[in-house]
């Protein structure tokens, strides 16, 4: 562990939104620093914490044995102070459609230092406005993880849509020594593409149009090999989405989504399913944006020196590159492609895992 000290963070920088302070928390957990998150969500219309940040802290505190100031809906401030991060088994029920995934996210890189196995249940939203879909997390982020070493796997139970929620998932996590080295910059061709396209309490005709429709926007870009299953299911709803992503090669994938809602055709969803992954495809790198935001904290922690190609440099990833920076005393270097596509490079900190010995 690095050494503990306090730091303070500006909840308004970059992105200024959710993600600030759950990356604030991640790192504070995984360097043992305390940290004080001022002007939270500072640049969005009701600043301060909402419900569905609460869960995050609060997980985030339960498997760090945290003590945690303002934690309250509303509150501009917190103050974080971590002590041992423990594996074993953990339920959280956001109540809301609050993202489960925005937990897994937050949860993921703090358990994988943890000096045991744990277990998550959450339940609450899967596939819900402004975080990735559940499918996306299982078929796109974690086998792009599993390059750094990461040992994680998620079962869904059940499906939760907005405004319902009422999902669960559980997530499982194995403790890793470090983590290792991650490089991707272009990606290889596309070998076939794949998808999930979900509705829950709907006619199964809605799932099925929304894949027919995706289907036929990438077979007119020029992809023939794609196939993409149909879920009807039951559960908390209605609601439904649809997930593709591309396999070119290795364990990268490259990633799109798009969701529902009351009034959209199902046509529409699709449609814009597939034109969002053809863009991701036609930039030639390989990493998508959704992914690239999530691989920064990995990058910064790893044991050597990583490299990724983005299709674009999102706030969130240039916000994750900041907090880094300030938490592990990284240095990015950042080269800007034609289109908004970017390569970005850091000598990670190569933290270790003090609970696991060295073989």
């Amino acid at each position: 562990m690095i050494s503990p000290m306090s730091l303070e963070i500006d909840g308004s920088y970059g992105e200024g939104g959710g993600q600030v302070l759950r990356g604030a928390v991640a790192l504070s957990c995984l360097t043992g620093k305390a940290v004080k998150v001022f002007n939270i969500r500072g640049k969005r219309p009701k600043p301060g914490l909402q419900p569905q940040h609460l869960i995050s802290l609060q997980a985030a505190a339960s498997v760090s044995e945290a003590e945690v100031k303002g934690l309250d809906v509303g509150s501009t401030t917190v103050t974080f102070s971590p002590k041992t991060v423990k594996g074993g088994r953990y339920t959280f029920d956001i109540k809301t459609a609050g993202s489960v995934t925005l937990v897994v996210q937050t949860l993921l890189p703090i358990l994988s230092f943890a000096g045991e196995p744990a277990e998550v249940r959450i339940i609450g939203g899967t596939d819900v406005p402004w975080s990735p879909p559940i499918d996306y997390m299982r078929h796109v982020a974690l086998p792009a993880l599993r390059a750094f070493g990461v040992e994680a796997g998620l079962d869904l139970n059940r499906r939760g849509h907005y405004p319902r929620g009422g999902g669960e998932v559980v997530l499982r996590v194995g403790p890793v020594r470090t983590l290792a080295p991650f490089r991707a910059l272009e990606r290889g061709p596309v070998e076939a593409i794949r998808g999930v396209s979900n509705c829950t309490n709907l006619p199964g005709h809605v799932a099925a149009r929304q894949a027919s429709s995706a289907a036929k926007v990438l077979r007119e870009g020029g992809h023939t090999n794609v196939r993409i299953a149909e879920e009807q299911t039951a559960g908390e709803g209605p609601g439904s989405d649809i997930v593709l992503w591309a396999e070119v090669g290795g364990c990268i994938r490259i990633g799109a989504d798009a969701l529902g809602a009351r009034e959209k055709r199902a046509e529409d969803v699709g449609r814009e399913a597939g034109e969002r992954l053809l863009a991701e495809l036609q930039t030639g790198m390989a990493v998508d944006r959704h992914l690239g935001d999530m691989i920064t904290l990995y990058m910064a922690l790893a044991n050597g020196t990583s490299e990724a190609g983005l299709s674009a440099l999102t706030l969130h990833s240039e916000t994750m590159m900041w907090l880094s920076r300030a938490f592990l005393n990284v240095e990015w270097q950042v080269r800007k492609v034609e289109g908004g596509a970017a390569v970005i490079k850091v000598d990670g900190a190569g933290l270790k895992n003090p609970r696991i010995q060295a073989p």
